[in-house]
């Protein structure tokens, strides 16, 4: 196998070795894509200002993201059907985030459950991303399966009240449950280490519903119960519901608009990510690393700003860091690695975006992550 020096070299591998229904649910976005695209594109035009004869030992890219300790400022994002890119993707995932030192947030719409995951890697904390839904009795007690899974952070996504239009999603009939039709069972037919590992597995249901919910005992009736639940009624009214319930950690997740980060202030959550969900939701809305300057000078002095949406090496970190982000989320990055190689393969995405943010940002004159800010950003560039 050729030697992986990049995340493109991970996503490559990936694509041959995931089944193209689950392949395009990651790597995709909705309408158009120009805002998925305008996520990654728009991270390049910032550039760097390289700094010389200046000490660059001892550096470290430690920090921490909600008062929790982090290896550097980067978590592994919320992403549904986890478990459908790699055989137990979600246990593999939160193993290797452990393991590194980052936070893993687990997806209500994950294969693996929140038990799973709490079993599989010794009950070390981990956070849980929710949605409101109509069925306010199932959140309830989602949370309180959370907090005994040892959850030590709630994610509350707030751009999903109703689904963008994806149109590799509708053209490959993935839903709940995907379509098997000739030609998606004919391609996964040639990804044998693929069907090798889904064979080995019982987890292939979205552990976190079934069974828990009364009437959804299988993955069919699961379909009719997803598409009536995802509640359009959703306000700030509910978020304050949320957090009473939960009352530990909440981050907000889907600003894109400094009003909108006002509010989320106001809700008295713990932190808010700059997102618009990978470009899956509104096509043509402003790209994730754009819309973060006007929200940190906003509202950065009175909530933790973190952000996600593009970020594809350690370099987009250190821009992120730059423009006022206080951590960033990475999803398809290490759902590369994951589909790739498995519970190795978002290690090394992981490894690989370390190494790039430690390289960047010494070659800009610092040595200290929490040191950065936009003086290592050529004006005008951003």
């Amino acid at each position: 196998m050729a030697v992986i020096t990049c995340i493109e070299d991970l996503r490559i591998l990936a694509q041959r070795r995931v089944p193209r229904m689950f392949y395009d649910y990651v790597d995709a976005g909705s309408w158009s894509e120009g805002t998925y695209r305008a996520n990654e594109a728009d991270f390049q035009r910032i550039k760097f200002r390289q700094r010389v004869a200046i000490n660059m030992d001892n550096r470290s890219t430690a920090s921490t993201m909600i008062g929790q300790h982090v290896a550097m400022p980067v978590a592994l994002a919320p992403i549904g059907l986890t478990g459908m890119q790699h055989a137990d993707g979600e246990i593999l995932a939160a193993r290797a985030a452990k393991a590194f030192g980052v936070p893993y947030t687990l997806s209500t719409m994950s294969i693996c459950s929140l038990e799973d995951v709490a079993a599989g890697t010794g009950n070390h904390p981990f956070w849980f991303q929710v949605y409101v839904i109509r069925d306010r009795n199932f959140i309830e007690r989602l949370i309180e399966r959370a907090r005994a899974a040892n959850c030590s952070a709630l994610v509350l996504t707030l751009d999903l009240q109703i689904i963008g239009q994806r149109h590799k999603d509708l053209k490959n009939g993935l839903g709940a449950p995907p379509k098997m039709t000739l030609a998606s069972m004919s391609n996964m037919l040639t990804k044998p280490r693929w069907m090798l590992g889904m064979a080995g597995t019982k987890r292939r249901a979205f552990g976190n519903i079934v069974g828990h919910v009364h009437g959804v005992d299988d993955m069919g009736s699961l379909g009719e119960w997803t598409l009536k639940q995802f509640d359009p009624t959703l306000d700030w009214n509910d978020v304050e519901w949320i957090k009473k319930r939960w009352g530990g950690k909440l981050i907000l997740k889907g600003i894109q608009d400094v009003e909108d980060a006002k509010l989320a202030v106001a809700s008295g959550a713990d932190a808010l990510i700059v997102s618009n969900h990978g470009g899956r939701q509104l096509d043509g809305a402003e790209s994730s690393i754009r819309a973060l300057p006007p929200i940190v000078d906003a509202v950065g002095k009175q909530i933790e700003v973190h952000m996600d949406g593009g970020i594809r090496s350690g370099q987009d970190v250190l821009r992120a860091r730059a423009l006022g982000a206080k951590g960033v989320y990475i999803g398809r990055s290490y759902i590369y690695g994951l589909g790739a190689l498995g519970e190795a393969g978002v290690t090394n995405a992981l490894e690989i975006i370390r190494k790039e943010l430690d390289t960047t940002m010494a070659l800009c004159g610092h040595t200290d992550i929490n040191a950065v800010d936009s003086s290592i950003l050529v004006p005008g560039s951003f």
